[in-house]
């Protein structure tokens, strides 16, 4: 099963842009995904994420936004539609992308401050 990019340690950068509105390393990932694949059914397959709830995400996104970040197209009778990130969606994952990068960059030695004291991961916490 595919994970999002940084679920399994350091930063989890989550700006709330306003009340309801948030931008977070899970609508990243599936924007940059939908720019790699041109589909929202392929973006969606990279998480184990149903094609609901991709869509879901996808019309928050863009309501959130003065304009969408992701543009559709249906497909024919035999499905094959296709799914692009706007201009402004390009934008908003750059963006998005160099804030983690600078907030990553910025609390760097202070992760690897903390994890020199982390217990080894075989021990019993409660041995002690």
């Amino acid at each position: 099963m595919a994970q999002f990019a940084n679920i399994t340690e350091g930063l989890r950068f989550r700006v709330v842009l306003r009340p309801g509105v948030a931008l977070g390393p899970g609508k990243a990932d599936l924007l940059e995904a939908i720019r790699d694949t041109r589909s929202l059914t392929a973006a969606a397959g990279r998480f184990d994420m149903s094609y609901k709830r991709g869509w879901s995400l996808v019309r928050e996104l863009n309501a959130a936004f003065k304009s969408p970040l992701v543009e559709t197209e249906k497909g024919g009778s035999g499905g094959g539609g296709g799914a692009r990130l706007t201009e402004l969606g390009e934008f908003v994952l750059a963006r998005y992308r160099q804030m983690e990068a600078d907030a990553e960059s910025a609390i760097g030695a202070g992760v690897a401050d903390l994890r020199q004291h982390l217990a080894d991961p075989g021990r019993d916490a409660g041995s002690d």
